[in-house]
C-alpha cells in the first residue's frame, strides 16, 4: 500500500485559525478551511491528519464550506463496492472568503446598534412617562 503525503497546519496557520475563531469562526471549520487552502486537493482523511481533527468534525466543516460555496466535492473512482470517496477542492480564495466573513461581521454589528438605538428609544419614552 502506497502511503500518502498531507500537509500538515503550521505555527503560522494555527495562529490564522486562532483569529478566525476570535471572529466567531467555529475553530474546526478554521483548521479545516486552512487545511483545505494549502493543498490542491484531498480527501477528507488528509483533513483529519493534517488539521488534527475527528472525522466527524471534518464532515460538519466541509458541508458548511460546500453550503458557502467555498469548497467543491466530487467523487473519486475507486474499485469494489463500499463507500464512496470524497475529494475536496477550495472554489474561493482566501481575501474572498475573507470579504464574506467581514461582510457578515459587519452586518451583525449593524444590526446590534440598530437594536440598541431602539432600546435608547423605548426606555427614553417609558420613563418619560413618569
Amino acid at each position: 500500500m502506497v502511503e500518502r503525503k498531507y500537509y500538515k497546519l503550521t505555527s503560522k496557520d494555527k495562529k490564522i485559525v486562532d483569529v478566525f475563531s476570535n471572529l466567531g469562526v467555529p475553530r474546526n471549520l478554521a483548521k479545516t478551511l486552512m487545511y483545505i487552502s494549502q493543498v490542491e486537493e484531498c480527501r477528507s482523511s488528509d483533513i483529519e491528519r493534517g488539521a488534527g481533527l475527528r472525522q466527524p468534525e471534518v464532515s460538519v466543516a466541509m458541508q458548511e464550506l460546500r453550503r458557502r460555496g467555498w469548497v467543491s466535492r466530487r467523487n473519486q473512482k475507486k474499485e469494489g463496492k463500499g463507500r464512496p470517496i470524497y475529494v475536496y477542492k477550495l472554489e474561493a480564495s482566501l481575501p474572498d472568503i475573507l470579504k464574506d466573513i467581514e461582510r457578515e461581521k459587519l452586518e451583525e454589528v449593524n444590526s446590534i446598534k440598530r437594536d440598541i438605538e431602539e432600546l435608547k428609544e423605548l426606555l427614553n419614552s417609558r420613563l418619560k412617562q413618569y
